[in-house]
Parts: structure tokens; C-alpha cells; sequence
């Protein structure tokens, strides 16, 4: 009988454990607040690759014994894209040496990127005399995949360099040389011999697989069979990471899932989105686009609304940082995706920091620093009456 109530007590106990932990345990944040985690359709081979990534990516601290440096910006991926999300000013990049479409000219000394850290017994870089310098926040990394994923058809299909239509908006895409390790998508548009750039503020950068081999080297001083030139003695040196690593970051990176927007049926959310194509903000934040085939069964045909168009803007002499990449002007940014907006203060220390290093501390100050292209826009918003602007503002957050 003793045995046999507490068997009882033991299994009610169990219970209460159990209710006490589910009443106590934090619930599990909503899909459409976070921005890590995988694009759904991933094969069972593909979860595992992206698991390793997601492990490279975030968790992977390099330190000297394992090829940091000698100098560097950062000791890892996850450093200056916390949670996926928009980087912080702490983490902001520093790129010097090229004033027009001629090329760096400083890439003989350290160019195109500043390693303002170093380990013990080296001495971090500076900027050299003479060199014009920009400020670069790192940007979020979800959604990136689908980036690859348009084709080049569609961005030149919203390219108007003349101003054809007469809406004051002119964009272009910046044409590119690629590193020889780089293959061209198989319906690539090519100009004398240059591929369309999509990724970085000056959309100087072609795919993900460039795009993390340079993060690797320049912000992390790491060398692979990708990029081997070592960014201190700027000879080439043995690889500090291995190829299959690499490429799981670059898988990581193409199947994060696209960002989703909250409130959507909410009535101030809806107003919003009509006033942002009223005043013609999408005339460079375009909202969609669909994807082509893609080796990656869950990046193909889908319907995307990443808001941009891929292009370079002119936006103003208030922007203009003097430094430039590829074939953009000084003054051109590449249209940044508007996808995730909403969700940047969760990787900024609660606060925002917008534009392409940082300096707005609010949407509606990133919108009023708008100029060139995007003055239009601009004065339309500033016109709108404050329950308007409440609406636009809040469609805005959505993202």
C-alpha cells in the first residue's frame, strides 16, 4: 500500500514538474519576428548543410591559431550580422581608395577595406593619405538566396538610365567584373565582358559565394582557395579555412528564409502600403519579382517582396561619401531591400540605424535623408498630412 501511494505522489509530482516547466518556459517567438531560420523545402541533405552553416556562421569564433587575421575587422560572421539581422556602428565597415570608375588605386596598400584590428604584434591598418573613405553598415542576410534567384532580364526591365517614362527616377545596374571563381548564371546578361552586380551598397558584388569568400578575407583576414591573398603581407598564402566550410556559409546564406511582414490585414498597414506607391517610393523599392529555376528546389518560381530593384540611384550630394565600387558613381547606391526593415532594432541594440553607414536613427529620418532620384518622393511624403505619414510609417515597420 506504501509503495503503491507513492508511486502516486511520485507521478503527481512528475505532472507538476512538468505543467510548472510549460507554465514557466518562455514561449517560442513568432516566425514573422525573427529573421534566422531556413526557407521551408529544404531536402533532408539540404537541412544538414544549412545546419552546418547556420554553426559556421554563427557560432565559429576564429582567433590567431585558427587564422585570424593579422589584422582584421571581425573575429566572426555571426559578429557583424547578429541574428541575421542589420549590423551596429561597433561593427561598422570602412571601405577606402576608388573615386570613379577607374578602379582602387590604393589596393597596393590595404584596399578596398580597412582592418582597423589586429592581434597582438601587428598593428591595424589606417586610412591612407589622400584615400576617400565610406562608412558601411553591414546590411541583414536573410531572404539573399532569392537575390540570386531573379534574372538579369528583370532588373534591366526596370533600369531607365534616360528617363524615358519622365518620373525623375533613372536607375542602373552596375556592371561588374567577376573573380575568376565566380560562374555566371546560365541566363546572365553581360556587357563587354562585365556580369549585373546585386549584393553591397554599390551592388559590386555578384553571388553569395563572392560575397562570403570576401567577407571571409577582408573582414576576418582569412584566406581560402577562393580569395588566397592574405590581406597583411597581400601575397598569397595557403587556405586558413577549408572549401566545404565556405561553401555551407554560402548554402547558409541562400536558403535563409525571406523575411515575412506582420500586421498585414491591419487597416493602417494597408493605407500605408497604398500611400507608398502613391507618392512613388516603389518606383525604386519595387515590391516583387519572381524567381527562375534554381538547383535549390525551394528558391525556384517563388514569389518574392523584397522592395528594390537591384539598381544604382542617384541620391544626392548629401549621400555622397566621395567613394565609390565598380562602374557606380559616387553619389549611386544600390536600392537597399526594404524586406526586414521593422525587425533592425532587434539586431541594433533596440535602436534603428538606417542608410548605408548608420546615420538615421528613425525611418522617417532615414526618408527625409533622401535626395537626388528620390527628392520627389521625398517632398510627396513631407506633403502627406500626419495621419498619413502615421500610416506609411507603420506599413514601413511592417516589413
Amino acid at each position: 500500500m506504501r509503495k503503491k501511494y507513492l508511486s502516486i505522489l511520485m507521478l503527481l509530482f512528475a505532472v507538476f514538474a512538468f505543467s510548472s516547466c510549460e507554465k514557466f518556459s518562455p514561449e517560442a517567438p513568432a516566425e514573422d519576428e525573427i529573421l534566422d531560420g531556413p526557407v521551408e523545402g529544404l531536402t533532408y541533405g539540404q537541412t544538414a548543410q544549412f545546419l552546418r552553416g547556420d554553426i559556421a556562421f554563427n557560432s565559429r569564433i576564429f582567433t590567431a591559431a585558427t587564422g585570424l587575421g593579422s589584422i582584421f575587422v571581425a573575429s566572426s560572421c555571426g559578429a557583424c550580422h547578429a541574428g541575421d539581422g542589420k549590423g551596429h556602428p561597433f561593427t561598422t565597415l570602412t571601405r577606402f581608395g576608388q573615386t570613379d570608375s577607374t578602379g582602387n588605386q590604393f589596393l597596393h596598400i590595404g584596399g578596398p577595406q580597412l582592418q582597423n584590428r589586429a592581434i597582438p604584434g601587428y598593428v591595424p591598418e589606417q586610412i591612407p593619405l589622400g584615400a576617400t573613405f565610406s562608412r558601411i553598415t553591414a546590411p541583414g542576410v536573410t531572404g539573399l538566396g532569392f537575390f540570386e534567384m531573379v534574372s538579369d532580364a528583370d532588373i534591366l526591365a526596370l533600369s531607365d538610365p534616360n528617363d524615358a517614362n519622365g518620373d525623375g527616377i533613372s536607375g542602373v545596374p552596375n556592371w561588374i567584373n567577376i573573380p575568376s571563381y565566380v560562374v555566371p548564371a546560365t541566363n546572365a546578361i553581360q556587357q563587354n565582358g562585365k556580369y549585373i552586380g546585386r549584393f553591397g551598397k554599390k551592388a559590386a558584388v555578384y553571388n553569395l559565394l563572392q560575397q562570403t569568400a570576401n567577407a571571409y578575407n577582408q573582414d576576418m583576414g582569412i584566406t581560402s582557395v577562393f580569395e588566397p591573398k592574405d590581406v597583411f603581407s597581400l601575397q598569397d598564402i595557403d587556405p586558413e579555412i577549408s572549401t566545404q566550410e565556405v561553401l555551407d556559409v554560402v548554402f547558409y546564406a541562400q536558403t535563409l528564409k525571406a523575411p515575412i511582414q506582420r500586421n498585414q490585414s491591419d487597416a493602417d498597414v494597408i493605407f500605408g502600403k497604398q500611400l507608398f506607391g502613391n507618392i512613388d517610393c516603389g518606383g525604386c523599392h519595387s515590391p516583387v519579382f519572381t524567381t527562375g529555376l534554381s538547383s535549390i528546389g525551394a528558391l525556384t518560381n517563388k514569389t518574392i517582396y523584397p522592395y528594390t530593384d537591384f539598381l544604382l540611384h542617384d541620391m544626392g550630394a548629401g549621400l555622397d561619401d566621395g567613394y565609390t565600387e565598380g562602374n557606380a558613381k559616387t553619389y549611386e547606391w544600390r536600392t537597399p531591400a526594404l524586406w526586414g526593415l521593422g525587425l533592425s532594432p532587434k539586431s541594433q541594440g533596440g535602436q534603428f540605424f538606417l542608410m548605408h553607414d548608420g546615420r538615421a536613427s528613425s525611418i522617417e529620418e532615414a526618408i527625409l535623408m533622401h535626395g537626388g532620384e528620390a527628392t520627389g518622393s521625398k517632398q510627396k511624403y513631407q506633403a502627406l498630412s500626419s495621419t498619413e505619414k502615421v500610416a506609411l510609417l507603420k506599413f514601413l515597420n511592417s516589413l
